[in-house]
């Protein structure tokens, strides 16, 4: 692509430190993360949005009725040549760094780098004014940074948040789980394990004995059987099926997931 430097464009950084030349209106919008494809609809982008991925699921309507691109770690090049975007908006642990670079030869792509709540609200407000709608970011994050400030959290308990099994993995230091875990009151044990998304086998997990086992609803779909699996292994802990959308989708979600804790864990 031939990098445009009309009136109509200018150069903005992504959260990557990457320098983009952006539409200042964008029309024709790619959106391969679902956390921001659903914040795009919330701010009022119905039209504009023209693909997501298999995994964009909100909202429901848009979902069922949007061109799909493939999913986020398997993009369909041709569905997307066919789109025409004038802006693609991706995310880097979603994405595959190999696609995203195969795309910003064609492309104006702005990506997120999310591992803190600060990051996620960052991105609020910088897609916010990508899209030409700064004041709604703002008010948005705002209200998602007020919100976590008045979580009144419990006494600090240990905990554990799986998100796969056969092998068990776990959400781990440096991950946007982990800062929201530890802003509700939870000890992550596993930000003393090597590695963002550690393996860790049934006997370790026995060993930690946390007082909290969090079993994701994804990206593996964890369901009653396995909470009784878990209570075989961790005798001491209290296991809980939790809602992974409230923990890791870093969008307008957001509103929703300190609700959530209220009802989960802060009554």
């Amino acid at each position: 692509m031939t990098k445009k430097t009309t009136p109509d464009y200018y150069n903005t950084t992504d959260q990557m430190g990457r320098e983009v030349i952006v539409p200042k209106r964008p029309k024709r919008i790619i959106s391969l993360v679902p956390s921001q494809t659903e914040l795009l609809y919330y701010l009022g982008l119905t039209d504009e949005v023209v693909g997501q991925t298999i995994f964009c699921i909100h909202p429901n309507a848009q979902h069922k009725m949007k061109p799909r691109i493939g999913g986020t770690k398997k993009l369909n090049f041709d569905t997307i040549v066919s789109l025409n975007p004038d802006l693609i908006i991706g995310n880097k642990e979603e994405n595959q760094q190999e696609q995203i670079e195969e795309l910003t030869k064609h492309y104006p792509v702005w990506m997120s780098d999310i591992k803190t709540l600060a990051d996620a609200c960052d991105m609020i407000v910088s897609i916010s004014k990508l899209i030409g709608k700064p004041d709604e970011g703002v008010l948005l994050s705002d209200s998602i940074l007020e919100g976590f400030q008045k979580l009144s959290a419990p006494k600090a308990a240990t905990c554990l948040y799986i998100v796969w099994r056969d092998p068990w993995m776990l959400a781990g230091h440096d991950t946007f789980i982990n800062d929201l875990l530890s802003r509700i009151g939870f000890n992550n044990l596993a930000i003393n394990i090597d590695g963002r998304y550690p393996q860790i086998a049934a006997d370790a997990i026995c060993k930690l004995s946390p007082q909290y086992i969090l079993l994701s609803s994804e990206p593996y779909p964890f369901k009653q059987k396995h909470l009784a699996e878990l209570e075989l292994i961790s005798l001491n802990s209290t296991i809980l099926l939790v809602d992974g959308e409230m923990f890791s989708w870093y969008g307008n979600r957001l509103q929703m997931s300190i609700a959530y804790f209220k009802t989960l864990f802060l009554q």
